[in-house]
């Protein structure tokens, strides 16, 4: 069964896909929305890749170096051994910039024997919509397109040029080093200079993942999904992405195929609230400054989501020359979506914005700015909290009244109410409390299905849906509250499929849903663990943890059958709710010891 087999690599510029072979499958540069360098992720036969060829006697291994995002893959027949040591460079510089070059290296680390290998070197510039050459000079290999716009790609190596781009059988009996980079370098790289960018990096990560709490149980899931989240988030804007991949099918041979690349406010909120429960301060407040950036006239045109510089308009394209992952197309580039009227997006931003106060208490940079915006998304949330909307699936059919989307905008003024009482900001707070209590009242009346005996997916409807079980994490609801347990119960009986959850099962513009979402999954157990069903949670949550790959890393969805990752990798969304479902999780192994302790 092929699977997504990958480990990512990335500077928060850009990130790269190398398969457990070694081979470097997908990156774009010199930035994460560029066009691909090599995309044979979404096009076997054309896309292009960077790998290596061995005989079928060596055994290839992969892992993560401990605490980095440094993947390495070992090659070895036992007496014939070599690494390859894969990264984007990234550090600090003296001048408290950071070095985060659009360009990775492979540090090809000698073990033991004569090992041999052949290069498989094939760039395909512009999404492969060109022809690419590639051409020998005296101190790099360059790659060109000339398809309508002008691109070109610069490989460093002190290998034998010639074999490399040959392909011929290359034997090492030392270290070497390639140097794939998006700009022609002023200074020749060398072996020794490879190794220094190693270290550095190295050290980063090293220092990141210091200021990281460790935890006594998953921690290796928590320390990979940070790092991962880490990954996506792009640091010239403070954007985060909800994935560093387009077009990954959520079912094989269907349609479903979105771009990713693009910083979701919905979904960028949800990590960055993570991210500061993680004590890591300075992705939240780069993200609230992309925000600030964005509505910083004060009115209501928030987008649902928008390029990593900001970019508003993101026209979605078929690329109708790539013939997709496993054949699924079409491959899009952009996405339509960014059209969408979604009502749950100002509740999830002021909840972020509320966390970040509660964080930066004694630093609070842009208060004035975020007060601004508090005061402007009440007013947004006033004016439209009682309109249909697309909701957080982004139905692109008719619009509804969605639970989660009125839940959201409860949120939007509960935080609000919480964060002008921070503030000292007294004025508006008997009309906000009117205002919560309606919406409150709106939905308690309206969510409920007496014969579903669940809150369901929107009013009027008796179709149940995933999004709901938010309804106790945002505060609405207790996790004890009778309506909120037969909810979960009803969700548990209708949607899970051997532990896994359906999204929803009513159809949507491409039919009914084939596989799981993974979020999805996290979000019940973590509702089973609130509602006391602790053992129970633990258990699924385990055996949900054993589909990640061979890294540890997940995708947006799993499908249901064969447990295959599926969707657009990796995926923030999935990460996110990982470690929220762990740090609860991890409580009920300390009460557990300390019962152990007393018995």
């Amino acid at each position: 069964m092929n699977n997504l087999d990958y480990g990512i690599i990335g500077n928060c510029r850009s990130a790269a896909l190398v398969s457990k072979n070694g081979s470097i499958d997908w990156c774009c540069l010199p930035q994460f929305d560029s066009p691909t360098v090599f995309g044979k992720l979404l096009d076997k036969n054309i896309g292009g890749s960077f790998g290596f060829k061995v005989n079928e006697s060596y055994n290839i291994t992969q892992r993560y170096l401990e605490n980095t995002v440094i993947l390495i893959t070992t090659f070895t027949n036992g007496k014939d051994s070599f690494e390859v040591r894969d990264f984007m460079p990234r550090y600090h510089k003296e001048n408290g910039n950071y070095h985060s070059p659009p360009e990775f290296i492979r540090s090809i680390k000698y073990i033991s024997g004569a090992p041999k290998f052949n290069v498989v070197y094939d760039p395909k510039l512009e999404y492969a919509l060109g022809e690419t050459t590639s051409y020998i000079k005296d101190d790099f290999i360059v790659s060109l397109t000339t398809n309508e716009a002008f691109d070109s790609l610069f490989l460093y190596t002190d290998l034998n040029k010639e074999a490399v781009l040959n392909g011929d059988e290359i034997t090492i009996t030392q270290d070497h080093f390639f140097l794939v980079g998006y700009n022609e370098k002023l200074f020749v790289p060398n072996l020794k200079k490879a190794l220094i960018e190693y270290e550095r990096t190295k050290v980063y990560w090293l220092n990141w993942m210091e200021r990281t709490p460790s935890f006594k149980r998953y921690n290796n899931y928590i320390s990979r999904s940070a790092m991962t989240l880490k990954l996506l988030s792009y640091e010239k804007s403070g954007a985060i992405l909800a994935a560093a991949t387009t077009s990954l099918p959520e079912t094989i041979g269907e349609v479903r195929n979105w771009d990713y690349r693009f910083c979701w406010i919905r979904d960028a909120s949800m990590v960055v609230k993570v991210i500061l429960q993680l004590g890591h301060k300075n992705i939240a407040k780069r993200y609230l400054n992309f925000i600030i950036d964005l509505i910083s006239d004060k009115d209501e045109k928030l987008q649902i989501m928008y390029g990593i510089n900001g970019e508003k308009k993101l026209t979605e394209e078929i690329l109708d020359h790539l013939s997709g992952y496993e054949n699924s197309s079409p491959v899009r580039i952009g996405n339509a979506a960014y059209k969408q009227k979604q009502n749950d997006i100002y509740g999830i931003l002021m909840d972020v914005i509320h966390q970040s106060l509660i964080n930066f208490k004694h630093d609070i940079e842009n208060g004035e700015e975020l007060w601004g915006i508090t005061k402007g998304i009440v007013w947004v949330v006033n004016k439209h909290w009682q309109e249909p909307d697309k909701g957080i699936w982004e139905f692109r059919s008719e619009d509804q009244h969605f639970t989660f989307s009125k839940v959201l905008c409860w949120t939007a003024v509960d935080k609000a109410i919480k964060v002008a009482e921070m503030l000292g900001k007294k004025s508006k707070l008997s009309r906000w409390k009117q205002l919560e209590k309606n919406i409150r009242e709106d939905i308690m009346q309206n969510a409920w299905s007496e014969s579903a005996q669940a809150f369901t997916q929107a009013y009027g409807s008796d179709d149940l849906d995933a999004s709901v079980l938010l309804m106790e994490s945002y505060g609405f609801i207790d996790a004890k509250h009778p309506k909120f347990v037969s909810t979960v119960k009803a969700i548990e009986r209708e949607l899970s499929n051997d532990g896994l959850l359906f999204r929803y099962k009513n159809k949507d513009d491409f039919g009914m849903p084939s596989s799981s979402f993974t979020i999805c999954t996290f979000w019940f157990i973590n509702s089973l663990y609130k509602i006391g069903e602790e053992q129970k949670a633990k258990e699924q949550f385990e055996k949900l943890l054993s589909y990640s790959n061979h890294l540890g890393l997940f995708s947006e969805d799993l499908d249901f059958k064969t447990k295959r990752l599926l969707g657009n990798f990796p995926q923030a969304y999935s990460h996110l709710a990982l470690i929220e479902t762990a740090i609860n999780l991890s409580k009920i192994t300390e009460e557990e010891k300390i019962k152990d302790t007393l018995s």
